[in-house]
C-alpha cells in the first residue's frame, strides 16, 4: 500500500511525457491583436485547427484530431448552457475555463487508467476594447500556461515545445511595435512568427532572417495552407468570429 502514491506519481510522469511526445510536432499557432480586435492563424493541412465557441470566444488548438474535436465540443455545449441558465452577456472566457475545460482536463490527466487528452488549447475572447480582452493558453493537464511576457502583451502562441514558443513569443516582443496594425500586416506577422516556431522545432537554434522566413513559408505551403480567422469588433454582436478566405490570406502574404 506505501508503493501506491509513489506508482501513481510515476504512472503521471509518464503521461506527461508521452502526451508531450506526441504534442511535438504539432503545427505552431499564433494569436495576436490588430486594429480591429483579434487574430489567429497557423498552418494545417487537411485538420481544421480554429473555430469559433461563442459569439466573442474562439478557439484554437494543436494534438489529436478526435481530442480537439471533443473539447471543442464540450466549451460549446459549456458556453450554451451557460447562456440558456444565466444570459447570453454572462457568457465569460474565464468560466468556461476554470469551472469546465480545466477540470475536465485535469480529471482525464490524472486518470492513469484511461486514456488522456492530447491537445493543447488557446482560447480568446473580445472585450469592448482592446484592454477587455482575454487571451488563456490551456494545457492537457488542465493548468493555464502563462509566462511574463504573455500577461504583459496583448498575444500569444502554441508550439509542441517550449522552445519553440519561447522563441515565437521573442519574435513578437520584438517585432510587436505597432498594436494598431492592419489586419494585412497582422497577417504577414503571424505568418512570420509561424515560420519562426517551426525552425525552433527543427531544433534550430538561430531565429531565421526575414529572407529565410520567407523561403521556409514558401516552402510548406505547397503542401499545407494558411488557415486564420478574426474576432472583429466592428462587425455584429453575435457574428464577430470570421474566418479569413483564401484570396485575403494570399493578398496579404504576396509580399513576402
Amino acid at each position: 500500500m506505501i508503493e501506491e502514491p509513489y506508482r501513481w506519481v510515476e504512472a503521471v510522469a509518464n503521461r506527461r511525457e508521452y502526451v508531450e511526445d506526441q504534442l511535438r510536432r504539432g503545427s505552431p499557432i499564433v494569436l495576436l491583436n490588430y486594429s480591429d480586435g483579434l487574430l489567429v492563424l497557423t498552418v494545417s493541412r487537411e485538420t481544421r485547427k480554429v473555430f469559433e465557441i461563442y459569439d466573442r470566444i474562439g478557439f484554437a488548438a494543436l494534438g489529436h484530431p478526435a481530442d480537439i474535436e471533443r473539447m471543442r465540443l464540450a466549451a460549446i455545449d459549456l458556453a450554451h448552457v451557460e447562456g440558456f441558465n444565466r444570459a447570453v452577456e454572462d457568457v465569460s472566457l474565464r468560466r468556461l475555463v476554470n469551472y469546465g475545460l480545466s477540470p475536465a482536463l485535469k480529471t482525464a490527466f490524472e486518470q492513469v487508467f484511461s486514456a488522456p487528452f492530447i491537445v493543447k488549447m488557446l482560447l480568446a475572447e473580445l472585450g469592448t476594447n482592446a484592454a477587455d480582452d482575454l487571451i488563456v493558453k490551456l494545457d492537457y493537464d488542465g493548468s493555464l500556461a502563462r509566462s511574463e511576457i504573455e500577461l504583459k502583451e496583448p498575444f500569444d502562441v502554441l508550439a509542441g515545445s517550449a522552445k519553440a514558443e519561447e522563441a515565437m513569443l521573442n519574435y513578437l516582443v520584438e517585432h510587436n511595435s505597432n498594436p494598431r496594425r492592419s489586419i494585412e500586416d497582422a497577417i504577414r506577422l503571424a505568418a512570420q512568427t509561424w515560420a519562426v516556431g517551426l525552425n525552433a522545432l527543427d531544433q534550430k537554434d538561430d531565429p531565421p532572417a526575414a529572407t529565410d522566413l520567407a523561403k521556409l513559408l514558401r516552402e510548406h505551403l505547397k503542401t499545407r495552407h494558411v488557415e486564420a480567422a478574426v474576432l472583429d469588433r466592428t462587425r455584429p454582436a453575435t457574428n464577430r468570429f470570421r474566418l479569413l478566405d483564401e484570396k485575403e490570406i494570399r493578398s496579404a502574404l504576396k509580399d513576402l
